[in-house]
């Protein structure tokens, strides 16, 4: 029974609707009107695409989408994660002090893994330089009264590409069939996936 109730709640989506989703989930494009532009991709209009938008917001089905913004191209030069250690019953409370910063682009609760890792909340905080993120931090710690609060900053070495989850599936590039007695090439064995 519990399952046919769950299954009452969960969204239809239209072929419009996927094909909507799959034009956004790698970004809006770069142009002054980029649901024209989507819309154009759809053989929609920008009112149809705004309005879908806006349905599956309200249905849930999306709940936010946002800019990737790229920090060192903005001189941001430095990133520290910083790890707090802090007790269950101020997590919400701190963690909201902390993510009010406007250097703090992440603040969010997670699990300690005991007796290795003790740190329950982690805040990205950005800064032209360490130094000037040490300073950040010094300063959230004395205006969010976090002295006593065992923390670490984890300074980045390298960046990775940022982007968006993927819920829609590309189309699988086609793969040559190796000969018989010839071995996969890299390519071929890089379109396998472990699946859990």
């Amino acid at each position: 029974m519990a399952n046919a109730e769950a299954d009452k709640n969960i969204l239809q989506l239209t072929e419009n609707d996927r094909a909507l989703i799959k034009a956004i989930e790698h970004g809006l494009p770069v142009v002054s009107h980029p649901y024209a532009e989507i819309a154009k991709q759809l053989q929609s209009t920008e009112q149809e695409v705004m309005a879908r938008l806006q349905r599956l917001m309200d249905a849930g089905a999306i709940k936010r989408y946002g800019v990737v913004v790229r920090h060192k191209e903005l001189g941001y030069k430095a990133n520290g994660m910083v790890v707090w250690n802090i007790p269950d019953d101020k997590v919400a409370e701190l963690g909201m002090c902390i993510g009010k910063y406007s250097c703090v682009t992440l603040s969010y609760r997670r699990p300690r893994r005991l007796p290795q890792w003790p740190y329950n909340l982690f805040t990205m905080v950005h800064g032209s330089s360490r130094e000037g993120v040490r300073e950040k931090v010094d300063e959230i710690i004395s205006n969010c009264k976090l002295q006593d609060i065992e923390h670490t900053i984890l300074f980045s070495t390298r960046r990775f590409k940022q982007r968006g989850a993927s819920y829609t599936q590309r189309d699988p590039e086609p793969v040559a069939q190796p000969q018989a007695g010839q071995r996969k090439s890299g390519r071929q064995a890089a379109n396998l996936r472990l699946v859990k």
